[in-house]
This record gives structure tokens, sequence and C-alpha cells, in this order.
């Protein structure tokens, strides 16, 4: 185990030490993203929304099967009366009590000006859509377990750096106590580092218990049972960022983004409302055929007491004619929705493009931070130890290792939060390329 893998566990510690039936969970980003696949309640409403567009799918290309129907009826017949014109000379006419009908039909759309089809294609765009959808959110998902992931981390790296401070000042509160002894120090002196060890102290607390915030956020966005403590993979701030050009993730976020994508569908889905409203103005085709078998026989007088079968085929032709005057309305309004989509289209991209090339240059921006903040820590490393060095020798006052030593620890934390803010910005632009 390393160093830095010792320390993680060791400040860890303290976080499990109020529960004993906490279990720490070494686990790295690819992991956390397979758990959130598994166990995320969003993405399961989204998957459950695939289904259904599967469903609609599948509805829609039934719409080409033939519509079949079968009757069958059982009924009792009432005598008949017979009468003159004028109501006159009434007549009982005897007839059959016990009446039946059978009737099979089938109907067979050939022709329907493309409304199925445009209907079939509407669905398969839905189930597009649905896709995106899913995608869209898990993308949500993961940038928002990245974002709590990386707090976690960044509040991990506090710590250490808080107990080696700790650590430090421990040592020089030892070395005065000596010196005290020998008289070459004053209590006072001590009292003052002795309230900078109180007061990191309380810094330490405070972080401890926003990592218990954060864990708690992932365990619960990930479904992991309540006693998990998961511990961020030490590897993280050793991978290779892949450093690309400004182009580059455009041409990702062309290809990728899922906005972009969305909005795209969006165009062929009005264009296919508009060809659905064009229909409505066309005439509707469809076979025929169909089978009768009903009795008795009641169109004749006296009536027959018989069962008469007979059967058709043929061709129907439908046209509905107020479609050429009350379908106008709804294509007007079909044809300005494919507009507006197209428009936004072109709003989606002009976003995408900013929101691209505002990441990168934060992204740069991080790695100039990056930089600075190392050199940073040499200065403040080299000022502690010069400063360390001439008060041992009495050269030096307390202020001033007071002041190198938070010079110290405001250069480690920083050190710490620049080298996790160039993975955020990493996998920020992941995000808006949606790669992640």
């Amino acid at each position: 185990m390393s160093n830095k893998a010792r320390l993680i566990v060791l400040c860890l510690t303290a976080l499990c030490s109020q529960n004993p039936y906490a279990q720490q969970r070494v686990m790295g980003i690819d992991e956390m993203f397979g758990l959130a696949d598994q166990n995320s309640k969003r993405i399961q409403v989204y998957q459950t929304g695939k289904a259904a567009a599967d469903e609609a799918l599948r509805t829609a290309k039934a719409q080409r099967q033939p519509d079949i129907n079968v009757s069958l009826s059982a009924s009792y017949l009432g005598n008949g009366r017979l009468w003159d014109r004028d109501f006159g000379n009434g007549t009982k006419i005897d007839m059959p009590h016990w009446g039946n009908n059978f009737a099979l039909e089938a109907q067979q759309v050939i022709y329907a000006g493309g409304a199925i089809n445009s209907g079939i294609r509407l669905a398969e765009l839905g189930k597009q859509q649905a896709e995106l959808d899913w995608q869209k959110n898990r993308q949500e998902i993961r940038f928002l377990l990245t974002g709590y992931y990386l707090d976690l981390y960044k509040l991990n790296n506090q710590i250490q750096v808080l107990q080696k401070n700790l650590e430090l000042t421990d040592q020089v509160i030892a070395n005065m106590q000596a010196r005290r002894r020998q008289g070459t120090a004053l209590q006072n002196d001590i009292t003052r580092y002795e309230l900078q060890r109180e007061m990191l102290e309380l810094q330490l607390a405070q972080v401890q218990d926003a990592c218990k915030i954060m864990n708690h956020r992932l365990v619960t966005t990930l479904h992991l049972p309540a006693e998990t403590v998961i511990v961020p993979d030490s590897v993280l701030l050793e991978q290779q960022i892949q450093t690309l050009s400004e182009e580059n993730w455009q041409d990702m976020a062309e290809q990728n983004n899922l906005d972009l994508q969305q909005a795209q569908i969006d165009i062929q889905m009005n264009e296919q409302q508009v060809k659905m409203e064009r229909s409505e103005r066309l005439p509707k085709i469809s076979l025929m055929a169909a089978d009768h078998l009903d009795g008795p026989i009641t169109i004749e007088v006296p009536v027959l007491d018989n069962n008469f079968n007979y059967w058709y085929v043929g061709v129907g032709v439908k046209y509905n004619l107020s479609s050429l005057f009350k379908n106008n309305r709804k294509l007007k309004q079909a044809k300005l929705n494919v507009q507006k989509a197209q428009e936004s289209h072109q709003l989606a991209q002009e976003e995408v493009e900013n929101a691209v090339q505002a990441g990168y240059v934060n992204f740069l921006t991080a790695f100039t931070e990056l930089r600075t903040q190392v050199k940073s820590v040499e200065l403040a490393d080299e000022n502690y130890s010069v400063t360390a060095n001439r008060y041992r020798n009495e050269l030096a006052l307390l202020t001033d290792m007071l002041d190198a030593s938070n010079m110290k620890l405001n250069a480690d934390l920083s050190l710490v939060n620049a080298r996790i803010n160039v993975i955020y910005h990493y996998y920020k632009m992941k995000y808006i390329t949606h790669t992640l």
C-alpha cells in the first residue's frame, strides 16, 4: 500500500469511528459509472421510457395489418303485424321466433395517402428520442456523480494536508516546550501555537463533517448500503489528461452532443407531421371481403324460416371532402413547427459552441492555476524551512513562524484543489460534448 493510500485510510478512520458497521470501499470513477447504470432510479425511469417507445413503434407497424371483425348474435323475434297503408285491416303475421346472425368482415388498407408510413416513421423517431433521453440523463447522472466524487477526493486530501500540518504543529510545540525548559522560549509563544493547533483541529472537524455529507450523497445516488464509506481511488490524480485543441472539442460536440441530435430529430418529426396533415387531403383505398349468414329471412312475407348466406369482395374508396377547407390551417401550423424546429436546432448549435469555448478556456485556466500552485508550494516549503531554521537559531520571531506555517498550509490546500480542478474541467468538457 502506498503512503498516499495509507493516509487516505488513516483520515477515513476518524470518519468511520462513529459508525462501527461502516464499510470502506475503494472506488474508481469507471466503477462508479457502472453502479449508476445499474442502480440509479432516474436512469431506470428513462429505461422504462425506452421500452414504452418500443411498444409504440410496434403499435404503429400493426396499422399495416388488416382489420378483421367477427360478430355472432342470437335473438328472439316476436310475431309481426301487417296493415294497409291507412292502417286498416290489420293482420297477424306469424314469425319464426329464433333468429341468428354471423358475419366475418376483413379490410386491408392499400393506400392511405402516406398516413400509415408517416405514423410508423414518427414512432421510430420517438424511439430514437427516448434513446437519446436515456443517454442524456445518463450523462447528467455521471457528471453529477463526478462532481460529488471529486469533491469527496478534495475533502479527503484536505484532511491529509490538515493532518500533516497538525503533525508539524505538534513538532513545533514540542520543540518550544523543550526550549522553554531551557529558558529560551516563553509560554506565550507556546500558547499562540497551541491556539493555531486548535484552529487546525476545528478545520479538520469541519472538513470531516463535509466529507460525511458528500459520502452520503454518493451512497444515496448509487443506492449502496447506508454504512458504505467510499474511498476515491488514489490513482485518479496520476491519470493522463487528454489535452485536445478547441477545434477537436468542437468537432466532438458536433458529432456527439445529444441536444443537437434531439433538435435534429425534432425537425424530422415535424416534417413527418406535415406529411400526416397532407395525407388527410388524399383518398383512402382498401380491399374488402365479407361473409354473412343470417336467419330467418325477414324481407319476405310470409317470412322464410331459412338461413341465408352471402359473401362479397371489393375495393373501397373514401375521400374526406371537408379536408380541402378544414385542413389548411393544420397544414400551415405543421409547416411553421418545422421552421421552429430548424431555428431551435440552430440555436442549440450556438449554445453548444459557446459552452465548448467557455469550457475550454476554463480548462486551460485550470492548467495555468496548477502550474502556479506547484511553484507556490515549492516557495512555501522553502520559506517554511528557512523560517523554521532561523527560528531555531533565534533569528526569527514567532509571528514569522506562524506566517510561514499558514502560508504552507494554504499552498498545500490550493495545490490539491488545483489538481482536482484540472480533472473536473476535463470531465466537464466530456460532459459538454456528451462523451462522458
